[in-house]
């Protein structure tokens, strides 16, 4: 059904094309979000992560 949909809107060529870029899209966005934790603020990210959280509590 979607298939059929983007068939007719995009084109069968550039599904193709899209479907071997979506492993390098997900590997290169992966390795940019680490490396914005890495080179920003990581506890204000990190704060947001329900299991890490509970780990940085300051007694304050």
């Amino acid at each position: 059904m979607v298939q059929k949909i983007l068939n007719k809107v995009v084109g069968t060529k550039y599904i193709s094309i899209l479907r071997t870029w979506v492993p390098n899209m997900i590997g290169w966005g992966t390795v940019g979000g680490v490396a914005l934790v890495h080179f920003t603020d990581w506890r204000i990210i990190l704060d947001y992560v329900p299991y890490i959280n509970g780990k940085f509590k300051s007694d304050e």
